[in-house]
């Protein structure tokens, strides 16, 4: 099973989504490296600058997938996805009778005929043709038929089966696409929209149909709704059925972030494989069954290193006895059972008022119930002092304690937060990555209390979360950092 990522053409196609040619060249390179075969870059034809960053994509040494351009049923379009550099060219035409009707104002017989032409120009000027009869979905099946047997006569090399309004479902799109199957030679790919939230359903049902390539994005973004999950699809196709793509699964977290980061938009810690719960435990009989065989609560056939994430017991009002104790002995703190409940009974009580519970909070609870005073801090912050304005670079200086030795460091970035991060990342005896940044007003007007919650991960890939408060919200973030950095310390993070 082959696979087609179309994220810097449909995936950029979401609104309020735009790259620039630098993150598309950067996520080109990651989708290289965790293996998709056809790389869908653009749309050479719409713009100059579109032109040039499929240009740049296909000249970019080290990015081994084949580049595909797409274009409409127009010879400019695909001499343009030529002088691009393409390796494929994808050429589309609407079929269906709504379609037809009101964006090209053709009939079937022109649409036919049209169809015969471009795929022969096409295959003159490049290898490798799909064909695309858009809003597939809505066409009649003869008509779509005729048409599909047309681009093949015509010598196209992949027909792709667009569910252009995401109106399908899977039990009508395996027999569409088998049907299909049966009347043409040529290779069929399959490209769903999310609009009822059945893209990666539908795909999966055309595999099944007999598909031999989807088409994907990363966190499944795209036109409206979206498309097929590009993490979700794969691992659907390896764990369930059994099947062999060349995408490196282990990178799907990593390829996830990146796409989250360049399109600005969050991946919801529910998001199936990639998101943030996915693997993340807090009923207390959940918790307890995954301590004693992870398939007791989790997939079984998709573990969490599979996809480059991590397991992690989860503080909050469901939280049981057996994770908590789990949580403490990892930083060699063992209460006795009447103070486990007590400890327990806390976490709870604090969440029952809708607060976030962090790993540093549960370290402090605990200090205080069982009196102990062994967890000397590894970081104390100082001062810290901050330089801004609406001509100035933010820079920030900290000054901290590091293992009872004064140290200081500045740093400047995006804003004055982002550099009192910076400098305390810099500062820490070790490698840690900020994973999250969460702010949320706790009190009103604009004096109002801030609580950053963050997390970070440490060089052995574990993550870790810390809050805190202050109506200074640099302050604030600069607090979360130093509790986060402790926190990793107590778990044994920078060689201790």
């Amino acid at each position: 099973m082959t696979i087609l990522d179309t994220t810097l053409r449909d995936g950029e196609q979401t609104p309020g989504v735009s790259f620039t040619l630098e993150q598309k060249i950067e996520i080109a390179h990651q989708l290289s490296d965790i293996g998709v075969d056809v790389i869908e870059a653009g749309f050479p034809a719409s713009s100059d600058v579109e032109f040039e960053t499929v240009r740049r994509i296909c000249a970019e040494e080290g990015i081994r997938p084949k580049i595909c351009g797409l274009a409409r049923s127009v010879k400019a379009d695909v001499d343009r996805c030529i002088e691009a550099g393409v390796d494929m060219v994808h050429v589309f035409i609407p079929t269906s009778e709504i379609q037809r009707t009101y964006t090209i104002k053709k009939s079937h017989a022109e649409v036919l005929a049209i169809t015969r032409e471009i795929i022969t120009y096409a295959r003159s000027k490049c290898d490798i043709v799909m064909f695309s009869p858009m809003d597939a979905t809505r066409t009649k099946p003869s008509e779509l038929i005729e048409v599909c047997k047309a681009a093949d006569e015509a010598g196209v090399t992949i027909i792709n089966i667009p569910d252009t309004v995401g109106v399908s479902t899977p039990s009508m799109m395996k027999p569409l696409v088998a049907m299909i199957r049966e009347n043409v030679k040529c290779r069929i790919d399959v490209h769903c929209h999310n609009d009822f939230g059945l893209a990666t359903a539908n795909t999966i049902a055309a595999v099944e149909g007999g598909a031999d390539q989807i088409q994907v994005t990363v966190n499944g973004i795209g036109e409206r709704a979206g498309n097929a999950d590009l993490a979700q699809t794969v691992m659907i196709l390896k764990s369930i059925y059994g099947m062999e793509t060349n995408i490196q699964t282990e990178k799907l977290v990593e390829t996830s972030r990146l796409v989250s980061r360049f399109s600005r938009i969050a991946v919801l810690p529910v998001q199936p494989v990639v998101g943030d719960n996915a693997f993340s435990h807090e009923s207390g009989i959940h918790s307890h069954g995954v301590m004693a065989n992870p398939g007791t609560f989790e997939p079984g056939i998709m573990m969490p290193e599979m996809v480059g994430h991590r397991r992690r017991l989860k503080l909050g009002k469901h939280v049981g006895k057996h994770a908590v104790r789990q949580m403490l002995e990892d930083v060699n703190v063992n209460p006795s059972d009447p103070e486990l409940d007590m400890i327990v009974a806390k976490v709870k009580e604090i969440s029952g008022r809708g607060r976030k519970v962090t790993e540093f909070d549960l370290f402090e609870i605990a200090k205080s119930i069982t009196g102990s005073h062994n967890d000397k801090k590894m970081i104390e912050l100082d001062d810290i002092s901050v330089f801004t304005g609406s001509h100035a670079i933010p820079t920030a200086s900290v000054r901290v304690v590091v293992h009872g030795e004064n140290k200081t460091c500045s740093r400047t970035g995006d804003g004055p937060v982002d550099a009192a991060m910076k400098a305390l990342l810099a500062i820490a005896p070790g490698k840690v990555q900020l994973k999250s940044f969460q702010i949320e007003a706790i009190s009103g007007g604009s004096d109002a209390l801030g609580c950053v919650t963050i997390e970070v991960e440490d060089e052995k890939g574990r993550i870790f979360d810390a809050a805190a408060s202050n109506s200074d919200i640099v302050i604030a973030s600069a607090e979360a950092m130093v509790n986060a950095l402790n926190v990793v310390y107590r778990s044994g993070g920078f060689d201790r």
